[in-house]
């Protein structure tokens, strides 16, 4: 197990160690990789060297002291240790989709040494009982680090605010009602005030729900020709635009993030909110830089999300505002759900699909290989962006500091692969993605210097 005094939690939270199939940290010397670091802004070729669990030096020819495995990383990308604000780990209650040990075994297969699970459990993570059941749960069973996402009102039913104050002592590294949105106004606007007394951030899962009841897909075309009730635009726009001028009126406004940005008006809602000095964020997933309305014909409920894929418009709006900063962390929205659910006729199937797995590839593919964005930008909205979202980066994750916990992930950006559902480690595999050639791909693995991914000695 890493060193439990390698992290240093700003809550009274139980240390987040994690099980890490009860290995101890090895000393490693990273050797003449391309160290990618966006919090100190550095893009060099170096050594890393990892012992008892934290980053012990940095530099050029580095001796590797005695015992020490050394690993060639000539041609490889070493970064801080991918992070994901935005997972569904469906612990408690939903097991048969996924659980804290198998979600957080695909995710270090995709390369996050850490993610932060939403609260849309059963029951929610709406006390700190729960919020401490979650780190008990992973400090016993998961293969990175997972901080909760606790509930913003009981029940996520939108109409009483949670204990926030508790909640944030307990542990929660943010707030959510995700799967739903708090549709009341005067319920939003307590939530906001009471979290801005923390200095946490509020997840917004913004669906307008008048616009959205029976609505399975986009609001278009392909919904038309199904007979499908469709789900407009504005119903995510709507609320962007309501929250904003929530917080406009708040003394002292909240960090506010919009999870999983779908529509091409949302961008222009939250870029103007950023010019105007505004604590505002927002987050795009894979599938919604990939895919659009029309693999939903013939009632593919693979490709049921929420929000729902949307237009090539979109895409581009998206892929926009991620190229001019508007649009600053990614995140997979990982939505496991059982070959069974998803059978069900498409108005009854469940959204969601998986992501973590697949995640990076993926926004090279949609990013970096088009040039919207370049490498060290991509490794920032991976890693010091969502550490900061959620304040990990006060518990040294996100980047690569001297002393600072040896959470590393190593890439290699040449990696040719097809992702297929043998292969999968999650649980689920409700996946578009599956059969695709990917190019990229998690070489090697470290959360708090224990090596939980090593495909290089696989090669």
């Amino acid at each position: 197990m890493p060193p439990q005094n390698t992290i240093k939690s700003r809550h009274d939270a139980p240390k987040n160690t994690v099980a890490l199939m009860m290995k101890a940290p090895t000393c490693t010397l990273i050797r003449g990789g391309r160290i990618i670091n966006p919090a100190s802004k550095i893009d060099k070729t170096g050594d890393v060297l990892v012992e008892s669990g934290v980053v012990r030096a940095m530099g050029k020819k580095i001796s590797a002291p005695s015992g020490a495995r050394v690993i060639d990383a000539s041609g490889l990308i070493v970064s801080p240790g991918l992070i994901d604000p935005h997972v569904h780990l469906r612990e408690p209650g939903h097991e048969h989709k996924e659980t804290i040990a198998t979600g957080t075994a695909a995710a270090v297969a995709g390369g996050f040494t850490s993610v932060c699970c939403m609260p849309n459990t059963s029951p929610a993570i709406d006390t700190p009982e729960l919020v401490r059941f979650v780190y008990d749960r992973a400090n016993l069973t998961a293969c990175c680090r997972v901080f909760p996402v606790a509930a913003g009102t009981k029940g996520r039913l939108g109409r009483e605010i949670a204990e926030i104050q508790l909640l944030h002592r307990a542990g929660a590294v943010a707030f959510s009602d995700d799967g739903d949105c708090i549709a009341s106004a005067q319920v939003m606007s307590r939530v906001f005030a009471a979290i801005s007394q923390t200095g946490s951030t509020f997840m917004q899962h913004c669906q307008e729900p008048t616009l959205t009841q029976g609505a399975s897909m986009h609001a278009g075309t392909v919904s038309a020709r199904l007979g499908l009730t469709g789900w407009p635009r504005m119903a995510e726009e709507i609320i962007i635009e309501r929250d904003v001028r929530l917080l406009r009126h708040l003394r002292s406004p909240c960090h506010y993030h919009a999870q999983h940005v779908s529509s091409a008006g949302s961008i222009d809602i939250i870029r103007q909110a950023r010019r105007d000095g505004l604590p505002v964020t927002g987050e795009a997933t894979p599938h919604h830089l990939h895919l659009t309305h029309e693999l939903c014909e013939n009632y593919n409920t693979v490709a049921k999300v929420n929000p729902p894929l949307r237009e090539t418009i979109d895409i581009n709006a998206l892929i926009e505002g991620i190229a001019d900063g508007t649009i600053t962390v990614l995140g997979t929205d990982h939505a496991p759900h059982s070959a069974e659910e998803k059978s069900l006729p498409f108005e009854d199937a469940p959204m969601g699909m998986t992501g973590l797995e697949t995640a990076l590839p993926l926004y090279v593919e949609a990013l970096v290989d088009v040039g919207a964005i370049s490498w060290p930008r991509l490794i920032a909205m991976l890693t010091i962006e969502p550490a900061r979202l959620c304040g990990l980066d006060a518990l040294g994750l996100g980047s690569l500091a001297i002393d600072q916990p040896a959470d590393i992930t190593i890439i290699d950006p040449k990696a040719t692969w097809t992702a297929d559902a043998a292969s999968t480690v999650g649980k689920s595999k409700n996946s578009p993605f599956l059969g695709r050639k990917m190019v990229g791909r998690a070489a090697m693995v470290f959360v708090g210097g224990v090596p939980v991914l090593d495909r290089l000695s696989d090669a």
